[in-house]
C-alpha cells in the first residue's frame, strides 16, 4: 500500500467530554457513564438513516448525535513565534546580486540602491488551528500533543462564539495527546469516553472538527480497521476510518452512535480521501489521570528490542506458531538484562497474558506499575522458562524517529525523519533502497515552506547520498540552507530548503 502519513494539523480541534444538553451538571469523565438525552436516546434505538421526530421537524440519528455533541467540541487557536533568517544567496558568484549588491556574493542583507535595509532575521507570529473535546465540566479538554505543542498561547473557542484563555495541563508525545484547561468554568458540557474495544470493522462513527478552519464540521462514515500500525512510535494501535478527517481536524472527537467518543482523531492520509486514524479511547483514558496529576506519563520498561514472528522466522526458530515477540536486543544494564533474557529468546507471556504478536508488548509492559515483580515467560531453543524481571522506569523524552544526536542537525528545518526500514519501504510503495523517510513535518517550518511532505525520501543533500536518517542530520548540521534530492510516488525531485531561525 503506497502511504503517506500526515498529522492532521492546521492545528488539532480538541474533543471535550459532554454530558449533552439538557441534563443535570455532568460528573468528571472520568469514571462518568454513557449518558444520553432523552432525544439522543430514542435516536440510538434507530438505525442510523431513520428519521427522528421532535419539536420543529424530524432528524436523522446522526443530525441529533451531531447536535448534542457540538457544545462539547472546541476550536483551539494557537500562536507561537518564528524567528526566520535573512535570505542566503545560494547560488554563490553566478548571481552574485540575487540577494546583495554586486560585489557581495551571498551576503544577506545587503540592500540594493535606493532600498531599504533587510535585517538579518526578523520575529512573527504565526497562528495555527486545531479541535478539542472538554473531558470534565471544570474546563479539562483533550486535543493532540501536536496541536499544541511549541506554542506561547492557547485560545478555546466554543460554539456559541465565548472564547478562554487555556493552558497546558499535561502532553504525552509518545501518543500525540495533550491535556489542557481553561480556568474559571464550572458547567461546562462533557462528552463521554467510551470503550473503544467494543467498536468493530464496519460500525458507524461520526467525526466533529475544524478543517481548514471551517468550525464545527460533521462527517460521518464507518470504522475501517482497527489496531493500525502507521509507524508513529512504539504504541501504535489506530482505529482507521473512512469518515472524512482533513487538516485541523486533529484532537477532535470520533464519536459511536451512543454518543461516545471512542477515539481523537490524529492522523490522516494525504493521499486518500477517507483513510483517517484516530488514537483508542482506551488507551486515552489510561493516561488521563497521569496527565491531569503528574502533566507527564510514567511508563514501565524492560529493555529489549523485538521482533515480529514472521513465517521466515517461525521457521528459522522452529516455533509451533507466530504467537509471541522475538527478542532481538537486550540493553546493558537494563532490567531484562538483570532478569537473564537473551537475543533470541521469544516472548510467550507477560505477566500472565498471553503475547499474542509483537505489538502487544510494549503496551503491556508501560502499563506495568514501576517496580512491580512479574513473570515473563519465554521460549529459548526448544526450551520453555520463566523468567521473574522487576519493571523498570522508561525514560521521560519525547518519542523521536531520529535520535538526540540525529535531531540536533535538523533544528530549524522543522521536520522529523527515520530510516528507510523495510517495513517503511513496503507501506510507502517505493522502490528506494536507502536514504531518510521523512515521518512529520512542522507546518510552521522550514520543510513546509520548501514544500517538503510526509513521506517523502531524501535520497541526497548538495548533490551527495545520505543512506539514512543519522547521514541527513549530519548534512544539515549547521547548515543555513541546502538543495535536497527526494523520492516522491513514482518520481524524484530537487527541493531548495532554507533554516528557519530558533
Amino acid at each position: 500500500m503506497k502511504t503517506q502519513l500526515g498529522i492532521a494539523a492546521l492545528g488539532a480541534l480538541l474533543g471535550s467530554l459532554v454530558t449533552f444538553s439538557g441534563l443535570p451538571t455532568a460528573v468528571s469523565p472520568l469514571d462518568a457513564p454513557p449518558r444520553l438525552g432523552a432525544t439522543a436516546a430514542a435516536a440510538a434505538a434507530a438505525e442510523p438513516d431513520t428519521v427522528v421526530a421532535e419539536p420543529g421537524g424530524v432528524h436523522s440519528r446522526f443530525a441529533l448525535l451531531a447536535e448534542q455533541a457540538a457544545s462539547a467540541v472546541v476550536n483551539v487557536h494557537t500562536q507561537r513565534t518564528v524567528t526566520q533568517n535573512a535570505p542566503q544567496n545560494p547560488f554563490g558568484e553566478l548571481f552574485p546580486d540575487l540577494f546583495g549588491n554586486p560585489g557581495q556574493p551571498g551576503r544577506p542583507g545587503q540592500p540594493r540602491r535606493g532600498e531599504p535595509e533587510i535585517p538579518p532575521s526578523r520575529e512573527f507570529r504565526v497562528p495555527s488551528l486545531g479541535t478539542g473535546f472538554v473531558v470534565s465540566a471544570d474546563g479539562y479538554i483533550l486535543t493532540n500533543n501536536h496541536v499544541i505543542d511549541g506554542v506561547d498561547e492557547i485560545e478555546v473557542h466554543f460554539v456559541d462564539g465565548e472564547t478562554a484563555k487555556a493552558e497546558v495541563v499535561g502532553t504525552d508525545p509518545q501518543t500525540d495527546v495533550a491535556l489542557i484547561r481553561v480556568k474559571g468554568k464550572k458547567d461546562l458540557p462533557v462528552l463521554t469516553l467510551g470503550d473503544s474495544s467494543e467498536i468493530l470493522p464496519g460500525d458507524w462513527v461520526l467525526a466533529i472538527g475544524n478543517p481548514f478552519g471551517l468550525d464545527h464540521t460533521v462527517t460521518v462514515g464507518i470504522v475501517s480497521a482497527k489496531g493500525r500500525n502507521i509507524g508513529q512510535g512504539n504504541y501504535d494501535d489506530f482505529i482507521q476510518t473512512d469518515a472524512a478527517i482533513n487538516p485541523g481536524n486533529s484532537g477532535g472527537p470520533l464519536l459511536n452512535m451512543r454518543g461516545e467518543v471512542i477515539g481523537i482523531n490524529s492522523a490522516i492520509n494525504p493521499q486518500a480521501n477517507t483513510i483517517g486514524f484516530a488514537i483508542p479511547s482506551n488507551l486515552v483514558k489510561s493516561l488521563l489521570t497521569q496527565l491531569r496529576e503528574k502533566g507527564h506519563v510514567t511508563r514501565g520498561w524492560l529493555g529489549v528490542t523485538l521482533q515480529t514472528v514472521t513465517p521466515e522466522l517461525q521457521k528459522a526458530f522452529e516455533l509451533p506458531g507466530r504467537t509471541g515477540a522475538i527478542v532481538a536486543d537486550v540493553q546493558s544494564g537494563s532490567p531484562a538484562d538483570k532478569a537473564g533474557f537473551k537475543s533470541g529468546d521469544v516472548i510467550l507471556r507477560f505477566n500472565g497474558q498471553e503475547v499474542k504478536e509483537m505489538g502487544d508488548l510494549p503496551q503491556r509492559v508501560a502499563e506495568t506499575p514501576i517496580g512491580s515483580k512479574v513473570d515473563v515467560d519465554v521460549m529459548r531453543g526448544k526450551e520453555r522458562r520463566v523468567l521473574k524481571v522487576e519493571v523498570g522506569e522508561l525514560a521521560r523524552e519525547p518519542q523521536r524517529t531520529a535520535s538526540a544526536e540525529e535531531k540536533s542537525g535538523l533544528e530549524g528545518f522543522g521536520l522529523s525523519v527515520a530510516d528507510l526500514t523495510p517495513n517503511l519501504r513496503q507501506r510507502l510503495g517505493t522502490e528506494q533502497s536507502s536514504g531518510a523517510v521523512v515521518m512529520q513535518v512542522d507546518p510552521n517550518g522550514a520543510a513546509a515552506v520548501a514544500g517538503i511532505q510526509e513521506g517523502d525520501v531524501v535520497l541526497e543533500v548538495n548533490r551527495k547520498p545520505v543512506a539514512n536518517a543519522a547521514a541527513l542530520a549530519k548534512a544539515l548540521d549547521g547548515a543555513e540552507s541546502a538543495l535536497l534530492f527526494i523520492a516522491r510516488g513514482d518520481g524524484t525531485l530537487y527541493v531548495p530548503i532554507e533554516r528557519l531561525g530558533d
